[in-house]
């Protein structure tokens, strides 16, 4: 069994969920649905259900024993909220050696700098433990926050993808960066 990261910053702990802990995601997903819906795919009505979001979790946690998608969460330090989410997946090792990160952060806790506190650390976590060589990260262009984020992060712009995604149920260009492991 891989070994379950704890890091610690300042004012998070950063994990995977286990799952038992569904419920914590349950409460996240639900608190943040419609904040979160204009930057994610259309969910089907059952997604948000017990059942589904228990799945999820036990298949996150799966996938990070396998090594091909990495979920971290942001909690409060006593573990009982999340604040934000990051996922590593479509993980690729060989001369590849890369993945495509996605990100997400409670409603109430944007803009004081919590997604930032995360991705640092999680990123090099990233790096130094899976040995990855390249981190993309895309964003549609009328997303300055995450522009923003990426640029602090030291991603770089490599171009524009257009339709690239359907999100929002409407195929969406996407600015494409990737953050290079110089180590």
């Amino acid at each position: 069994m891989k070994a379950i990261p704890e890091l610690y910053t300042e004012r998070m702990t950063i994990s995977v969920l286990k799952p038992h802990e569904f419920n914590l995601l349950v409460e996240y997903e639900n608190e943040n649905h419609q904040h979160l819906s204009k930057w994610q795919p259309v969910r089907k009505s059952d997604y948000f259900s017990l059942e589904q979001s228990q799945r999820r979790v036990q298949e996150s946690f799966d996938n990070f024993q396998s090594g091909t998608s990495i979920t971290l969460v942001g909690f409060n330090h006593a573990k009982s909220k999340i604040i934000c989410t990051c996922t590593f997946s479509n993980i690729v090792y060989g001369a590849f050696q890369a993945c495509n990160l996605g990100y997400s952060v409670d409603n109430k806790e944007q803009g004081k700098g919590y997604m930032f506190e995360m991705l640092q650390f999680a990123i090099n976590y990233m790096f130094d433990e899976f040995k990855l060589h390249r981190i993309m990260a895309n964003y549609m262009p009328e997303n300055f926050r995450s522009e923003r984020l990426l640029t602090r992060l030291g991603f770089q712009k490599e171009g524009l993808a257009k339709s690239y995604l359907k999100i929002a149920g409407v195929w969406q260009d996407h600015v494409l960066t990737s953050r290079i492991n110089l180590n």
